[in-house]
């Protein structure tokens, strides 16, 4: 059972680039599990980005030479999953950095908790979504919101994208989709199983956060705060040393 008296601290929407965005994840992980405040964060990817689970090959998945040819930015991701594109205009990011022991312990559990906070943020632009197992949330049938997690040192990290427009055809063009030839048939495939807001409300990205910040927020003692110095400190090492490297990102 999560414990809502707990104190967050929420870090307010900011753009990082992809090295950046997931070495403060990490940064902020390490500080929680020293004894900070647990941490919801939003975020916008700048430039547009493509991130890989833990487990994917970049090579298998993304096409690199694209992305360089578009100035998108590649990355591993610390959680599974698959790739995903980021768009700088087209989504909004969060990160949900806590002790595991604020959640249930079963997966699809803690994702649904999480999730609500989502659903609850849309509502407020009276779009009726609903959680689906394992981790995604839909409106009316399309997936508008994927999330991944990973547990590791007692602390969740929990982070997913809402999709606040969709270019289907850039997502296909960076990412390798297999020997099938990319067809409208195929994007309009994916267009009958994906939606964005734009599809439903003409309304910004700074709208979007705003709601989404009422979500996660509501029920919560929270404080609108920053990083930490040691945690800038600490971020920018590890997006240097790491999540910017070759050996991290083409490890398998």
């Amino acid at each position: 059972m999560i414990i809502m008296e707990q104190k967050w601290r929420v870090l307010p929407l900011k753009s990082y680039d992809a090295y950046m965005a997931m070495a403060i994840d990490e940064a902020i992980s390490e500080s929680v599990s020293a004894g900070a405040d647990p941490t919801i964060r939003f975020w916008i990817w700048k430039p547009s980005a493509v991130s890989i689970g833990y487990f994917q090959s970049l090579e298998e998945e993304v096409d690199i030479e694209k992305c360089k040819d578009k100035k998108v930015d590649f990355v591993r991701r610390r959680t599974g999953g698959g790739a995903v594109y980021h768009d700088n205009k087209g989504e909004i990011t969060y990160s949900v950095i806590a002790p595991e022991a604020m959640f249930p312990k079963d997966i699809i559990k803690s994702y649904h908790v999480i999730c609500g906070w989502i659903i609850d943020g849309l509502k407020n632009l009276e779009l009726e979504t609903e959680f689906k197992p394992i981790n995604d949330i839909c409106l009316n049938g399309k997936k508008i919101s994927g999330n991944a997690q990973t547990r590791r040192n007692k602390i969740l990290l929990q982070h997913g994208t809402i999709l606040h427009d969709l270019d289907v055809e850039t997502m296909f063009s960076l990412l390798k989709v297999g020997v099938e030839k990319i067809s409208d048939k195929v994007i309009q495939d994916v267009k009958q199983r994906v939606t964005c807001i734009l599809d439903h409300r003409q309304i910004s990205q700074q709208e979007v956060y705003e709601a989404l910040l009422q979500g996660f927020t509501k029920d919560k003692t929270y404080y609108i705060g920053n990083l930490t110095d040691d945690e800038v400190k600490r971020a920018k090492e590890l997006s240097e040393t790491k999540y910017s490297t070759k050996d991290w990102n083409f490890m398998r």
